[in-house]
């Protein structure tokens, strides 16, 4: 990583929606799905679906803060998830699936906790956020199939009726925030 840019790691579901979403947005250098927040070291994806490692489907983000900061990277992330739902984001169950927001330093802590303050204050959701605000600790990639996932698979079931309308939802509402190709 070079001095212009900032790492956020997240996990808000299926890490196929995370990386489809964030990967779109200008200012972002890469986006890397993975496993974090667990206690197994390079897990598989079929022991983090056991459920037994810790770990959460996640996403690694590279980003320009000159371009897209955290503050923006944590409103696209409330708003493209429902945060109120433990270990679920629809038909995705398990802990592997639930939200959190794996903090590299004391300022994106400070942003997550006021970000989520905010949320809650304002009543946006009408449950409570029960996303996981807690220290960054590890990452592992995910298996190269994962990579990409629903740019190679759009035609797949699970891209039509779960990361589509999350994509139409990002284009809609952070249109002027859309890398061109993806426009």
């Amino acid at each position: 990583m070079d001095n212009d840019s900032e790492t956020a790691t997240l996990a808000n579901g299926c890490f196929w929606c995370s990386e489809a979403i964030f990967k779109r947005l200008k200012g972002v250098k890469s986006v890397t799905p993975g496993y974090s927040g667990g206690t197994i070291k390079n897990p598989s994806y079929d022991q983090v679906c056991d459920g037994t490692t810790g770990h959460a489907e996640s996403i690694q983000i590279v980003f320009d803060p000159s371009v897209i900061d955290f503050d923006k990277i944590l409103n696209i992330f409330w708003h493209t998830h429902n945060p109120t739902t433990l270990n679920r984001q629809g038909n995705d169950v398990g802990t592997q699936y639930r939200s959190a927001i794996f903090y590299h330093n004391e300022k994106q802590r400070e942003i997550a906790e006021k970000s989520k303050k905010d949320l809650e204050r304002e009543r946006i959701y009408k449950d409570s956020i029960v996303t996981e605000i807690t220290p960054f600790k590890n990452f592992y990639t995910a298996e190269n199939y994962h990579k990409d996932y629903y740019d190679n698979n759009k035609q797949a079931a699970y891209c039509n009726f779960v990361i589509d309308p999350k994509i139409h939802k990002l284009l809609k509402e952070y249109e002027n925030d859309i890398k061109a190709e993806y426009a």
